[in-house]
């Protein structure tokens, strides 16, 4: 098997065709003929994770955020992203991603956080589109939970998702029609206010979110960008194997949020 067997098996999964326009997705490095003996899956391509890629003998990192997001000028070891160019092309590892079109596809980022918070009656909010298989595709999720107040719903996310802390919003009702969006989509509450959503889960909430959502009655709670998007990982290497079952697939073990609560 090629990095370009496993490049188009991805694809399959999140087509390059749900991804926005400013993202950058696909074979960012490596080259598309080399032959894969090894995969290892992770979040992000950071450089501890492409050294873990390298003691574990994987000539392939297949992650969600993207090797290289802004043009480069220079390619070099004075940043944490040149010295991983430089580390993976040196140990001859290719490295690919799936970024917003994984967001979007069906059975991608969202529809595992929706999945992992056990939400029921799960739909895709506001679709862009229709995948070859007749599916919706879009970037939020939208399901239900049994009602219950705020507080037992944020102990349940914060379980679900093992993270230290939330921040959060009371947005003075009952939880039980809840969206997702894992990483940066509180922009999106345009989109939860209109499909009738209570609660809304994501990341990267800024401050004037948390205002507007109480302002509107919405629970928003940041649950972070990691915790909200990691769970695709492992979904993601189970695919890998079930497809490729000559080649071992490992989920990064040094990966870990890199945000910390004190106190």
């Amino acid at each position: 098997m090629t990095v370009h067997d496993i490049l188009t098996f991805v694809e399959t999964l999140a087509p390059p065709s749900m991804k926005y326009d400013w993202d950058n997705v696909g074979l960012l490095c490596g080259s598309a003929g080399q032959e894969v003996h090894k995969i290892l899956v992770a979040l992000d391509p950071f450089e501890g994770v492409c050294r873990e890629a390298a003691d574990k003998g994987a000539d392939l990192l297949v992650t969600h955020h993207p090797l290289i997001f802004r043009p480069r000028k220079s390619v070099t070891d004075g940043d944490d992203v040149g010295r991983s160019i430089l580390f993976l092309a040196k140990h001859g590892i290719s490295a690919l991603n799936a970024h917003t079109n994984l967001d979007c596809a069906p059975g991608g980022v969202n529809d595992v956080l929706a999945e992992t918070l056990g939400l029921a009656d799960v739909d895709v909010l506001d679709p862009m589109g229709v995948d070859g298989q007749g599916r919706l595709w879009g970037l939020l999720r939208a399901g239900t939970v049994e009602a219950q107040p705020l507080p037992q719903f944020l102990a349940h996310v914060k379980t679900r998702l093992q993270v230290q802390g939330l921040r959060y919003v009371d947005g003075g009702r009952p939880v039980r029609k809840v969206a997702v969006g894992g990483g940066a989509c509180a922009d999106e509450l345009p989109a939860v206010l209109a499909a009738g959503c209570d609660t809304f889960v994501t990341a990267d909430v800024k401050y004037n979110e948390f205002y507007d959502a109480k302002a509107e009655g919405v629970n928003l709670i940041d649950a972070g960008h990691f915790a909200t998007e990691n769970p695709v990982v492992a979904v993601l290497a189970a695919k890998l194997r079930a497809a490729f079952p000559e080649i071992p697939v490992e989920c990064a073990e040094t990966h870990r949020d890199y945000m910390n609560f004190y106190g």
